[in-house]
């Protein structure tokens, strides 16, 4: 797909997820709606459902000849060699249903098994990051770009992969070896969130032992695009046919990262 086409494409794209965001912003009584998914805490609402039902009529309208694999489907897709998008319709269910307004909605659409347009959109603060591959990664409209701190000046996000409780004592071990390391850490609930804010700079490095595609889809090409580097727990590159360990950060603090893991 040429530059232009690619470009006009992720106009209508975006136009969708914000339209999309005011089902989150409008939502009542949200505790009403929850079922719980395999896994600990592992919830969804009817408005994960509408959201991604919503996101399909309207995405394969724009683009009818992609794969369309969301987070609530009960069968997911294989990828295929052409266009596909992965969606998580509210990254940040648990936050979303207690009415802790940290969730997000988070679009990427790949090609041939790679990103090529990534958007997450935070209703709460409409906030809009955007990424397109070759052409930097921007938060509405304005361009942004990683930190280039070391760890001991910078904030760790992270996320306790809450539904694979055989990952819960190791992910709290990595964040106080990095804790001790830097200014502090944070944990949000939401994998796209947290890579955006890497993306803009607003911490220096997020980590999640376990994570699926659609955590990471978009939120991955648009810390790319902003000069972050993105890997999975042991150093090698992500994939997007299967969960995945994610890191990410700049050179510096993927490097303390390193050094953590082989000591």
């Amino acid at each position: 797909m040429a530059d232009c086409c690619l470009s006009e494409l992720a106009e209508k794209i975006e136009a969708v997820v914000k339209e999309a965001g005011r089902i989150l912003i409008n939502a009542v009584r949200v505790e009403e709606t929850v079922e719980e998914k395999s896994g600990r805490a592992n919830f969804v609402t009817a408005y994960d459902k509408r959201v991604q039902d919503f996101l399909f009529q309207k995405l394969m309208k724009i683009l009818p000849d992609a794969v369309f694999i969301g987070e609530e489907e009960e069968e997911h897709a294989a990828l295929p060699e052409g266009y596909a998008f992965i969606i998580d319709p509210i990254d940040g269910t648990t936050n979303f249903m207690k009415g802790y307004c940290v969730s997000c909605i988070s679009v990427g659409l790949l090609q041939a098994g790679k990103p090529v347009l990534g958007i997450v959109y935070n209703p709460y603060l409409d906030e809009l990051f955007r990424a397109e591959k070759g052409k930097g990664a921007y938060c509405n409209g304005k361009a942004i770009h990683v930190s280039d701190h070391d760890l001991s000046e910078g904030l760790v996000l992270f996320g306790t992969a809450p539904y694979n409780e055989e990952l819960s004592k190791r992910s709290f071990q990595c964040a106080y070896e990095l804790f001790i390391r830097s200014l502090d850490v944070r944990r949000s609930g939401s994998a796209a969130i947290d890579l955006c804010n890497v993306a803009c700079g607003r911490a220096e490095l997020y980590f999640e032992l376990l994570l699926s595609p659609w955590d990471y889809a978009a939120g991955s090409l648009i810390l790319t695009e902003a000069g972050g580097r993105i890997v999975n727990t042991e150093g090698k590159e992500i994939t997007f046919d299967e969960k995945n360990g994610v890191v990410a950060g700049n050179e510096k603090t993927i490097k303390v990262w390193q050094e953590i893991q082989k000591a």
